[in-house]
């Protein structure tokens, strides 16, 4: 049982130098815990609803109301209550907010709360984080995930040079974190080689740390990321593979085609597409391939990827649970992205979790682009059992934080990687 004693919120800035939350939490037996929380750029809009104040302070995006909600009615309602588990206390948030978006608290506010409740209880039970989230599922058999990591950014996480918005690499399975983290340095490295003396750039990095040199087309941004790899000394598609993040979304038209880096495309000739590039090179997964609102044409993107290429949905499911459902009683995707910020709650994001698993899909947990220096993203892939984790790039600190928490539970609680 946890009773809870003090509460409070205050205005931090993310990685981008935009305002976001950090919340604190005290029990009634001293236990005490803090939390900070990411922002996300590339947003599906079924995502749950961040209060932002508006006006000229921070061109809008200030979290001084969020914080206010926080030390405010949220305070009030929860103070001097006790909650048996992280369900009750979850449950006591929503119906504080009392909406289906979290609009009228904000999802940031509740998000805060429902991650620092979590931790501070994990210190009173004496577990590690990761521990904690293992022992929300009734199967908990936590390992350490598959890393998938940026390399080189586009879209909206980069400078808009091309369409699509990351191309990551996988290091091979059966790799430990810290081979993986070794092997994605060498070929960091190789490629930032490659964009000095072709682009005559110097390895300037994009919101979650990816290179962005000036390419032509999406294609080249493929081609450039195996060879990097093959520059690096390994072997393209045994040693290391590559995922890519299209963000469909914001390079959809109205007319529901595709600008895809200046040319149109009708959703079967992007399908097409993306085809072409699943044959060229040794791609793992795709994600947002489509449009958060192209329902009728993700199951066709699926069927074209064959199985062997997972359908990842991001934008179209937003870690919510209904929309999960509707994604596989249609047949749309294979692999959910799971970020728990985009729906508000702990306990929310596991049936999330849940029900994905429950239709045999696979599961990456993921970062955001306005992150912090915080690694609970870290435990949480962990405790979950997450097929993969989807952080950033091997450079800025609020990455690193993630990575060199997966080191340290590799290092000191014997867990085994995929």
């Amino acid at each position: 049982m946890a009773r809870i004693a003090a509460i409070d919120a205050w205005e931090i800035l993310d990685s981008r130098g935009r305002p976001t939350l950090a919340a604190a939490l005290r029990l009634d037996d001293g236990a005490t815990a803090s939390i900070s929380v990411p922002s996300g750029a590339s947003t599906g809009r079924a995502e749950a609803k961040e209060l932002r104040d508006g006006g000229k302070r921070y061109r809008g995006f200030g979290c001084q109301s969020a914080v206010a909600n926080v030390r405010g009615p949220i305070a009030q309602g929860l103070l001097h209550e006790s909650f048996q588990d992280q369900q009750q206390f979850d449950r006591r948030l929503l119906e504080l907010d009392g909406t289906g978006d979290k609009s009228r608290l904000g999802a940031n506010a509740l998000v805060a709360m429902s991650l620092v409740f979590a931790r501070a209880v994990a210190g009173q039970q004496q577990k590690q984080l990761f521990q904690y989230f293992a022992a929300l599922l009734a199967d908990a058999a936590p390992r350490l995930p598959r890393l998938t990591i940026n390399l080189f950014s586009g879209g909206k996480h980069g400078f808009g040079q091309v369409s699509i918005q990351d191309v990551l690499v996988v290091p091979r399975s059966g790799l430990t974190v810290a081979q993986g983290l070794a092997l994605m340095y060498d070929v960091y490295q190789a490629a930032a080689e490659i964009c000095a003396k072709r682009y005559s750039v110097r390895p300037l990095t994009a919101d979650e740390g990816g290179l962005a040199p000036p390419f032509r087309s999406s294609l080249e941004m493929l081609q450039t990321a195996a060879e990097a790899i093959q520059a690096a000394g390994y072997v393209v598609g045994q040693d290391a593979a590559l995922a890519l993040d299209l963000a469909a979304s914001h390079f959809v038209r109205p007319d529901r085609d595709y600008d895809l880096d200046g040319e149109r495309l009708s959703p079967d000739q992007l399908i097409a597409t993306i085809g072409s590039w699943v044959k060229a090179f040794p791609i793992v997964s795709v994600e947002d391939g489509l449009s958060e609102d192209a329902w009728d044409h993700w199951p066709v993107l699926r069927k074209r990827l064959g199985g062997h290429v997972l359908t990842v949905a991001d934008d179209l499911t937003c870690t919510n649970p209904a929309r999960i459902r509707r994604a596989i009683e249609s047949g749309a995707a294979d692999a959910l992205l799971l970020k728990v910020n985009q729906i508000g709650t702990v306990t929310e994001a596991q049936e999330a979790l849940l029900t994905a698993r429950a239709a045999g899909w696979q599961v990456s947990v993921s970062a955001r682009s306005g992150e912090t220096e915080d690694n609970w993203l870290a435990d949480l892939a962990v405790g979950w059992s997450g097929d993969f984790i989807k952080v950033g790039s091997i450079t800025q600190s609020e990455r690193l934080a993630k990575y060199n928490r997966l080191l340290e539970i590799e290092q000191f609680h014997g867990l085994r990687g995929r």
